[in-house]
């Protein structure tokens, strides 16, 4: 990923986490929760350690999505815990494969990294990227559940 696709992914990241979160908290917190999480995560933006993020492109060398991996931030160091803080395929290619493409090699990358687990975590309504992980082998290890109290 180049510094221009880099800013560009920061501002459309932050976009939909905010989107996802006011389901289950004010807009102001979700934006707050947005931005401290890049903040936290991606201190360095690219040069951050141990953190890799991507652009997938098609056969013509058109980027049709993006992925960030990084270490698990709630295992310890050397665990061989890896983490997919983010995977997108963008809108108008989807339905097309790459997803599980962009899924298949974030886990090599993870695998030549000597890292052997990958965690994620998604929204209980994103009923496509579930049906995605668990087509790919993935299982529920923890759950959190809330509900908005009027």
């Amino acid at each position: 990923m180049t510094e221009d696709e880099y800013r560009t992914y920061v501002h459309e990241v932050q976009a939909t986490v905010v989107r996802e979160l006011v389901a289950s908290m004010p807009e102001e917190e979700a934006r707050a929760k947005a931005a401290g999480g890049i903040a936290q995560y991606l201190p360095d933006g690219l040069a951050t350690p141990h953190h890799t993020l991507v652009v997938a492109e098609d056969a013509t060398g058109a980027p049709v999505g993006n992925a960030w991996i990084g270490p698990d931030p709630q295992r310890a160091e050397g665990s061989g815990a890896a983490w997919l803080y983010d995977i997108n395929v963008h809108p108008h290619v989807r339905r097309r494969g790459y997803g599980s493409a962009i899924l298949a090699e974030v886990e090599a990358l993870v695998r030549r990294n000597g890292m052997t687990t990958l965690g994620l975590n998604v929204v209980g309504s994103n009923v496509a990227a579930i049906a995605l992980y668990g087509k790919h082998g993935y299982v529920v290890s923890t759950m959190q559940m809330s509900k908005r109290l009027q």
